[in-house]
């Protein structure tokens, strides 16, 4: 294991946004040991080139890797206000520093996503190169800062930046077919039971935790009237979720919402993504051949469209991110969360008050109506998972490790 002493235990992700700078150091060389043993795999599977098919949801590794390293030198190293945290002018000139041309190659703010299938970048060796380079002075910065919280603002923001793009490559490798071997990043056991919570109608405060490091979009604290409910202790399974398929429901118009049938109608899909039946028995496709699908395992790879589709069909809903996150806090040892993100009923919006950080591009561009997902999955790094973090992807995407808990409809 290489997640750092300091972030062993389940709540690791709330440790990790207190941590000092001795176990941020400690946090930042396993993240970095990460993203290294992953990129080799892909290099063992790829060969030099490293090429892979232009996807709107993928990115070349190579420059997922050079992104990486540039990221944390913009924010640290070429960053003369890293002192001042989120405070800190997004827009300050940078000071010199590292490989010339580097903004016009992995600056993702500035290069377009399909321009990275062209860039003439430094190879494999150059950039791990840059890398190291990059993380040691990353870490002499650390070393010379004192713990307060705007000063260890941008080494946190480097980590869990590091950590996201961590999981992307994860999930990248299960949709180009390669094998990642390190047990951690497998899929969870069996579920367990799924019993009913039941809520009375409250008032609920939205990410109420303002200690240790916050992203933007989780401030200023957002308080709710939220209304009763009866919601899942867990996720769907598959075999919950499968006899929707054998019902017919990818060809029945009904369950499906306008934008959900405009999907079916692009994507064509019959069947939720990997997976396939060969008679009376499902099966999945991995990176090692086509294998039984175990359905006592939470449902994955499913779009936000699909989960409202389903919840159509069994007279079920989504629950909303307050109805999630009041069970999740209030409820800790009975509401089962973490082993994949989940779908919710509520578009992706500032809180009233909402205030940008710095790195601008990381949650206000895409206020635009997309759906929060909550939790985590079991590719998410443990000191990444939050009962406050809110994900956030467009409803179509079936390439994450995305399922869904739901909620009677009416009032609890």
């Amino acid at each position: 294991m290489h997640q750092g002493k300091e972030f062993a235990s389940a709540d690791s992700g709330a440790q990790a946004r207190l941590a000092t700078a001795a176990g941020l150091a400690d946090a930042l060389r396993a993240s970095r040991h990460d993203t290294l043993a992953t990129f080799a795999a892909y290099e063992r599977a790829l060969g030099p080139a490293l090429g892979v098919p232009y996807h709107p949801g993928l990115n070349p590794p190579l420059w997922e890797l050079g992104h990486i390293g540039w990221f944390q030198a913009h924010w640290l190293m070429r960053n003369p206000q890293r002192a001042q945290g989120h405070d800190a002018d997004p827009d300050v000139q940078r000071l010199p520093y590292g490989r010339a041309g580097a903004d016009l190659w992995y600056d993702s703010s500035r290069v377009p996503h399909a321009a990275r299938w062209s860039l003439a970048l430094p190879d494999a060796d150059a950039t791990r190169a840059d890398l190291a380079l990059q993380l040691a002075d990353a870490l002499q910065l650390l070393h010379d800062a004192d713990d307060s919280e705007r000063s260890l603002y941008f080494h946190r923001l480097a980590l869990f930046h590091e950590d996201m793009h961590h999981e992307a490559a994860l999930y990248m490798a299960r949709a180009l077919g390669l094998a990642i071997d390190d047990a951690r990043w497998q899929a969870p056991a069996a579920a367990g039971p799924r019993d009913t919570l039941h809520f009375g109608a409250s008032r609920w405060t939205l990410c109420r935790s303002t200690r240790g490091f916050v992203f933007d979009n989780e401030s200023p604290p957002h308080e709710q009237a939220v209304p009763g409910c009866s919601i899942d202790s867990r996720v769907l399974t598959w075999a919950e979720y499968l006899p929707f398929v054998e019902a017919g429901g990818y060809r029945d118009a009904r369950w499906w919402t306008d934008p959900g049938r405009d999907w079916l109608h692009t994507t064509q899909a019959t069947a939720p993504l990997y997976v396939s039946r060969e008679g009376s028995h499902w099966l999945q496709q991995s990176a090692r051949g086509v294998q039984a699908l175990p359905l006592s395992q939470p449902a994955e790879h499913l779009s936000a469209h699909e989960a409202h589709a389903w919840c159509r069909w069994a007279g079920r809903r989504l629950p909303t991110e307050a109805e999630w996150e009041r069970a999740a806090c209030t409820r800790p040892a009975d509401f089962l969360w973490g082993q994949v993100w989940e779908w919710t009923a509520s578009d992706f919006a500032p809180f009233p008050g909402f205030r940008a950080h710095p790195y601008r591009d990381y949650s206000q561009p895409w206020f635009d109506g997309r759906p929060v997902l909550r939790g985590a999955s079991y590719l998410t790094q443990p000191r990444m998972r939050h009962v406050h973090y809110r994900n956030f992807f467009t409803a179509g995407r079936n390439d994450i490790c995305a399922g869904f808990r739901t909620c009677a409809r009416g009032p609890g």
